[in-house]
């Protein structure tokens, strides 16, 4: 058996190592596609959250401030205690449920470790514009949601070196299952022509939405087609009870748009379908000219007022600007222009 020096083995693996990058890097541009990976690149994606607090940014959030970013973000959707508004996610409660027939996993009664909170939120909240919270704004809602489950007192305040030291109801009832994995034959004969296969999508990517329309015979839409066809029972519905002409429905052109309709279009399509696509939280539904009108009746200066500093009434909750703080008023003017205009 030869026998090398450790040095020399050292740099050996580093030069393999060094070369093996250098030569992955260099092949997607070698082959006309991608480039390489900034560092800054790597990290704006590599923001994992460990049970043990590593990845969790510098920062801190109480639970009374958290209080007021999720009435002002979270409540439209999962409601003022976590209760969840229509079939939206119920976040509080369910404890001694899981061996039910119909269990309710929620952070309390079914989450394993507080971070998975923390990078859900950081990743995917709130639902319009995720990626939009700041890290003190997701300390305090991670922080406000341990709360509601009465897993931290009401004066706790969450911060980067004590996240990791909480622990949650279920955290045992996670293990390593150590079951020999399965693994499916694949398909030699009789398979699905690719070129045939159609790859369908949700609400621009972001979820099934069907199954949020009165009526739906779908436990789950899921892709717009399957939304559109249940609009149209709808349409057919309200027509059969009187509350709509379909003939004329489909037969009126629709009025020209003005130019702040215009402009709004695209402020509609990334900010404002997602809840007035479905009616979410009471929101009227986009093209509904029965549900609108009642709302265009208070004057546009009413409209405007609740969509940028938020509205709670009997008919729903709409939070300031739709939970998009980001945008411009004249923005929010020109969206709600745009679905104004569109729902007459």
């Amino acid at each position: 058996m030869f026998k090398l020096p450790k040095a020399v083995c050292v740099a050996s693996l580093v030069g393999t190592l060094a070369f093996s990058v250098g030569q992955l890097a260099y092949a997607g541009e070698k082959f006309g596609f991608g480039e390489t990976a900034t560092p800054e690149q790597i990290a704006g994606w590599d923001i994992d959250i460990r049970p043990d607090g590593k990845g969790l940014p510098k920062g801190q959030g109480s639970v009374a401030d958290g209080e007021a970013v999720y009435e002002q973000l979270c409540a439209t959707c999962h409601g003022l205690f976590g209760e969840g508004e229509g079939r939206w996610p119920v976040l509080a409660g369910g404890q001694d449920t899981l061996t039910d027939d119909r269990p309710v996993k929620t952070v309390g009664s079914y989450w394993p470790y507080a971070s998975t909170l923390f990078d859900y939120i950081r990743r995917a909240m709130p639902f319009t514009a995720p990626r939009s919270l700041t890290d003190e704004q997701t300390y305090q809602l991670t922080a406000y949601v341990l709360y509601l489950n009465e897993i931290v007192d009401e004066d706790f305040v969450l911060t980067d070196e004590n996240l990791a030291a909480i622990e949650m109801p279920n955290q045992e009832g996670f293990f390593v299952d150590t079951r020999p994995d399965v693994k499916n034959a694949r398909c030699m004969k009789d398979c699905a022509d690719p070129a045939k296969l159609v790859v369908t999508g949700t609400l621009q990517g972001i979820t099934p939405v069907g199954h949020f329309i009165e009526g739906a015979d779908a436990p789950a839409a899921s892709h717009e087609a399957q939304e559109e066809l249940e609009r149209e029972k709808e349409h057919q519905r309200k027509a059969a009870s009187g509350h709509e002409d379909a003939a004329q429905a489909a037969t009126e052109a629709p009025a020209p748009l003005s130019d702040a309709a215009l402009a709004g279009q695209s402020v509609y399509n990334n900010a404002c379908q997602a809840c007035h696509n479905s009616g979410i939280a009471g929101s009227p539904k986009f093209g509904d000219a029965s549900a609108w009108a009642p709302r265009i009746k208070q004057g546009m200066d009413v409209l405007m007022g609740h969509a940028i500093n938020g509205f709670s009434g009997e008919s729903g909750i709409m939070p300031p600007k739709g939970g998009r703080v980001d945008l411009s008023d004249q923005q929010v003017k020109d969206a709600v222009a745009y679905m104004v205009e569109s729902s007459k």
